[in-house]
């Protein structure tokens, strides 16, 4: 048998709620935790210009071939992770680091 009243349907409405914002959470929270992985890269990278141009392409190989399935990793993204770090030098973790990109 269905439960069909206003106070079911107010449970649900509320259950609802919760699964929506639990998975809006864990996307700011992985947004945020990618965030702080691109900058500490990009600053990696701005510390070892020292080998030269081959650098971001030698990286990105190796980084792919330890982890086949990365994606973001290209020597396009890891020039755009130098950049991010070179903008925003003094990005900080935390809620307000990643308030200075929104």
């Amino acid at each position: 048998m269905l439960i069909n009243n206003n106070e079911y349907f107010a449970v649900l409405e509320d259950i609802k709620t919760r699964i929506k914002t639990a998975q809006h959470k864990a996307v700011l929270g992985a947004n945020k935790e990618l965030m702080e992985l691109y900058w500490n890269i990009g600053k990696i990278i701005i510390t070892n210009t020292k080998y030269g141009a081959r650098f971001l392409e030698n990286l990105s190989k190796d980084i792919l071939t330890e982890f086949p399935d990365a994606k973001g990793f290209s020597v396009r993204n890891m020039k755009n992770m130098r950049r991010f770090a070179e903008i925003y030098p003094d990005f900080q973790k935390g809620q307000r680091g990643v308030a200075l990109l929104s």
